[in-house]
């Protein structure tokens, strides 16, 4: 019997070391999971960042994170976020999604873009085209989309940042060109009637031109151009440069909700921060994004060739104004788009 008791104290005495030392332990030592919640052409860039994030938190606080990703169409990404995706940051590609998350749930404030530097953008890019080898078409500007027989693939602006860059760069266009709002609609009308098929998301709009074969040319984010243009298989295309088009600056957030109740603003934060770093830039540069760093910047300046630009406050009166105007439910796409077949 007294070993027995011996034993069961032992027992006990080690489970009630083993129960403290667990209790102990996630508050000191566990490891941290952040999801990032991005647009669909980022996942080679951000799984650079998050190799580069981990180690560097990892030398500076002795923490060890584990980053999660999700890609897709991003206004498809950011509905997801309304509706539960647990996201503890979101990297999109236009305002619009992120002010989505702050209408809808407040899951963000109002203000998100004066949180960080440059609007909350850590990066440029723009919208440029991808052809066939050799260029066959003689593709150059966009007009040359609007010509009859001329097969474009586009992302659905309804569904994706990526298209709705490309229909407001060729709207701006015309309409820098000395067009009206009624012969820009034409235009769009006449570029859509080309457009063969309408995927979700940019990454889909490159498969369907890239793999499968289809259509004369690509509209899509200049990174992601470069990505394909630099890649395997890049031999097959080349990447043309229209006279004028569209300024990019993708917005990245903290999820405020989420890392309140997930413990988590700490770590967010340190993420968002780590892509204003140089390293970060330097990354960034690396995947053809246009960094913010001047001195990134000046370093990567021959692989990013000139390009006059205008932005959605220039010609459009902001990003919610135009989201109104042509993307909503019987805006200016809806009405392009009804009976182009």
């Amino acid at each position: 019997m007294a070993g027995k008791g011996h034993t069961t104290r032992w027992l006990a005495g080690g489970l009630t070391a083993l129960a403290l030392g667990l209790s102990g332990v996630p508050l000191a030592h566990a490891d941290t999971s952040l999801l990032n919640v991005s647009y669909d052409v980022t996942r080679e860039l951000y799984k650079d960042i998050n190799t580069a994030f981990v180690a560097d938190y990892k030398k500076k606080t002795g923490e060890t994170i584990t980053i999660k990703q999700s890609h897709g169409a991003s206004s498809a990404q950011a509905l997801s976020v309304t509706q539960g995706l647990q996201a503890d940051v979101v990297t999109m590609n236009q305002p619009n999604d992120i002010d989505l998350l702050a209408e809808r749930g407040q899951l963000v404030p109002a203000n998100w873009r004066t949180r960080l530097p440059d609007d909350s953008a850590p990066y440029t890019t723009t919208m440029v085209f991808l052809v066939r080898k050799g260029n066959p078409k003689h593709i150059q500007d966009w007009d040359d989309l609007a010509k009859p027989g001329m097969q474009v693939v586009i992302a659905n602006p309804k569904t994706s940042g990526n298209g709705r860059y490309a229909y407001l760069a060729a709207w701006g266009y015309r309409k820098q060109h000395g067009g009206t709002d009624a012969q820009a609609m034409d235009f769009e009308k006449a570029i859509f009637k080309n457009v063969p098929v309408l995927d979700a998301g940019g990454r889909g709009a490159t498969t369907t031109f890239t793999q499968r074969g289809i259509g004369d040319v690509l509209v899509t984010f200049e990174n992601e151009v470069s990505l394909i243009d630099s890649g395997v298989g890049g031999g097959g295309f080349d990447a043309v440069y229209p006279s004028v088009s569209l300024l990019a600056a993708p917005p990245v957030t903290i999820v405020d909700k989420v890392v309140d109740k997930r413990g988590t603003r700490k770590q967010a934060q340190a993420y968002l921060d780590f892509l204003y770093s140089p390293e970060g830039q330097e990354i960034i540069a690396q995947h053809h994004l246009r960094p913010r760093d001047k001195t990134v910047l000046a370093k990567h300046a021959a692989e990013f060739k000139p390009i006059k630009t205008f932005t959605v406050e220039q010609m459009f009166g902001g990003w919610q104004k135009a989201q109104q105007t042509h993307f909503s439910d019987g805006g200016t796409f809806d009405q392009v788009v009804v009976g182009r077949e």
